[in-house]
Order: C-alpha cells, then structure tokens, then sequence
C-alpha cells in the first residue's frame, strides 16, 4: 500500500472506531469479556496510544533525524493510567478523531523519498516509515475487530435460538 492508500484505510476505520463508540453505552464500552481482557474503551484507548506513540509518534521522530533510536513504551502502565474503562465513549469518540486526523495529515504529507528512511527499535532493529505504515494498518485492523468481538460477547447470552443460526 502506498501512503495515500493507508491514509484512506486509517481514515475509515477512525470513522468507524468513532462512530460505533458514539453508539454504544457506558456499560456495554466499558464490560468486560473475561478477567484481565479489555473493555472496547480500552481497546480504543490502547489504539490511540499505539497510534501517538508507536505509529505516527515513531514516524516523526525519523523524519526529525538520521537513523534515530525509536522509544520503546509500557503499554501496561499507559493502559492503566488512561483509565479508559471509567471514560464515557463520546470522550474516546472525540479522542480518536482528534489523533487519528493528525495522523491521516500526517501520512497524506509523506513523500516517496521518505519511506526508506528509518530508526533502530531496541527490541525489533531496523523500522522504516514503510513498515510501519503498513503494520499500523494491521495493528488498527486486529483491535478495532477485537472491540467489535468485545460486543460481540456482550449480545452473544440475549440472542436465545437465534445463536443456532451462528453455530451451524
């Protein structure tokens, strides 16, 4: 995919990711499937962090300089401290909208020349802004499916006789 491509892909699902938050309750946003498994709050927190951080964050700091070193994050205690389960989803609505179109300018401004260009990540090696355009696009995919499975669950005990219609 091309940088254009991948905008137009974030784009999407950052309209998708916004829009079924604005749709869900606080109760069904923030229920959990099993103990220690996120909420669909935090998977959408978790995807705006990746997002400043590990994507677009990681992208400007190689175009900022030659063959840097890329930051590491603890995904744990960023989790837990954004305490997303407690957050209304219109607030993680607004909030990747907000990330998620810096973003999208951020990809769109890119030029052929810089997606060679890249960094060390102390636990990977070598990313360049290629790869990581094109794992943001994976990593985008597996958590907004894991929210829409998180719902998934929640209706899965009230759909009675219809469940056969799943399992068969």
């Amino acid at each position: 995919m091309n940088p254009a491509e991948v905008a137009e892909v974030l784009e999407a699902s950052g309209i998708g990711i916004a829009s079924m938050l604005k749709a869900l309750t606080p109760e069904i946003a923030s229920w959990h499937p099993a103990q220690g498994e996120w909420c669909v709050n935090e998977c959408v927190g978790h995807i705006i962090e990746a997002e400043k951080r590990g994507f677009a964050g990681r992208i400007r700091i190689i175009l900022g300089a030659q063959d840097p070193d890329l930051p590491t994050w603890d995904r744990t205690s960023i989790a837990h401290a954004r305490k997303d389960c407690d957050k209304k989803p219109s607030e993680l609505a607004g909030e990747i909208a907000h990330v998620r179109g810096e973003s999208v300018e951020l990809i769109r401004s890119l030029k052929p020349e810089q997606l060679s260009r890249s960094g060390n990540h102390p636990e990977v090696g070598r990313l360049s802004i290629e790869e990581l355009l094109h794992e943001w696009v994976h990593h985008d995919g597996n958590h907004f499916r894991q929210a829409v499975a998180n719902i998934q669950a929640n209706v899965w005990p009230r759909m009675g006789n219809a469940q056969k219609f799943s399992t068969g």
